[in-house]
């Protein structure tokens, strides 16, 4: 009997997906271990391995389809033995979806999803497509597809010449409104992030505390660190940043104040026993937060590696759903752009999510004297269902006192 190959649900959040394409062709053997096909989720362009072997048999839901429903039958895996005859008058013995974390066996929906049809308002490209047309600075607007159903392709984008219009697909919308301005199309993550970003801030009631922390002492070890790092392979064994050691001052602070490392149900608020950063990382397109689980309890250089390998597989389409499912608070960080200080909306289900601001030098006192230091704004949002006033203002001062005297760290 054929084996069904379902339609992943790769993060909590999905129900739907879209197919971007097929690894496989009808009729290739597949191993255990082989790509099959790449799915483009609310998050990121993931690769599907197989878990079984066998000859895929037929192809159910085309490279190009949008819109298709976790644990949706997409492919037929014939078994060792089995021959094209199996595939005739086979039905599908699968109950109604259910959109589930994971489900090995899982239904086919009553109707099969239906190929994109090219969209008045979105122009249909596969991901690495998208990230071609972007570096070399083209309008997928004016770019034929010649995918299914006139999808736009890696081949399509690499002959194209940038700031040279290309016949566009008779099915497709201009993009190029009257009065000088261009829609662009939403993405999956962009309608996720608009979805998710406009309930928190609608359900959930915010409140802000922010702080100054001098950071002189912070960036002096810092630089003992680097300095002393081993040589491995002839480079630094470690390069620590100053955004590694507010990651790491942050969940210790989480852990000597428990109650901000939180989140609130109807039923409960839910006190974590381990603290799992979410790391804010801008990619193509949206956000996506990979989280360093227990933080806490993991050594500065440990977290400094983790960070930048998870940014790293962020920025390259690369992460896998256990690296970016769950975390228990969050940190944004945009100092790096200049911007002074700025409020993050929470994530939710987490209680709590910390902006970073840039360091500079401010004149502050000292000892009833005007001196200068390197001082960086910290703004804490929380969720005041589950954290207090004083709750906050206690885990604020809880981490400052750890940055401005980062010896703590070592603790």
């Amino acid at each position: 009997m054929p084996i069904e190959i379902l339609m992943p649900a790769l993060s909590p959040t999905m129900t739907h997906g879209n197919l971007a394409k097929w690894n496989k062709a009808e009729g290739d053997t597949v191993s255990a271990g082989d790509v099959l096909c790449e799915i483009e989720t609310d998050k990121a362009t993931m690769e599907v391995e197989a878990v079984d072997e066998g000859v895929l048999g037929k192809i159910v839901v085309p490279g190009g389809t949008e819109g298709v429903a976790v644990n949706a039958v997409i492919a037929l895996l014939l078994e060792e033995g089995e021959d094209a005859k199996a595939l005739q008058g086979y039905t599908s013995k699968a109950a109604a979806p259910v959109a589930a974390p994971s489900a090995p066996v899982a239904a086919a929906p009553s109707a099969a999803p239906k190929p994109a049809q090219a969209s008045t308002d979105r122009v249909s490209a596969s991901p690495l497509a998208k990230r071609i047309a972007t570096a070399k600075g083209l309008d997928l607007a004016s770019v034929q597809g010649s995918g299914p159903r006139g999808r736009i392709v890696k081949r399509d984008v690499e002959n194209a010449k940038p700031g040279v219009a290309q016949p566009a697909s008779k099915s497709a919308a201009p993009q190029a409104v009257a009065g000088g301005h261009t829609a662009i199309p939403h993405t999956q993550m962009r309608r996720i992030i608009a979805k998710r970003l406009t309930d928190s801030a609608r359900d959930i009631p915010h409140f802000n505390v922010t702080i100054d922390v001098q950071i002189d002492k912070l960036l002096s070890v810092r630089e003992d660190l680097n300095a002393t790092a081993p040589i491995v392979n002839d480079k630094p064994a470690y390069k620590i940043s100053v955004n590694d050691i507010i990651v790491k001052a942050t969940a210790l602070a989480l852990k000597r104040v428990p109650e901000c490392n939180v989140s609130y149900t109807d039923d409960a608020i839910l006190r974590f026993d381990q603290v799992d950063m979410s790391i804010a990382v801008a990619i193509d397109g949206g956000l996506i937060t990979p989280i360093v689980f227990d933080c806490a309890n993991k050594g500065l250089a440990q977290v400094s590696e983790e960070i930048k390998m998870l940014a790293k597989k962020a920025r390259d389409g690369k992460l896998m759903p256990e690296e970016f499912q769950g975390g228990t608070f969050t940190i944004s960080n945009l100092g790096m752009f200049g911007v002074k200080s700025f409020n993050s909306i929470i994530n939710p289900p987490q209680g709590g999510i910390l902006s970073v601001g840039a360091g500079e030098q401010r004149p502050v006192v000292k000892n009833g004297e005007l001196s200068i230091a390197t001082v960086v704004t910290l703004t804490l949002a929380v969720d005041h269902r589950c954290i207090d006033g004083a709750t906050a203002a206690a885990f604020a001062k809880e981490l400052k006192a750890v940055i401005e005297n980062p010896v703590a760290l070592m603790l």
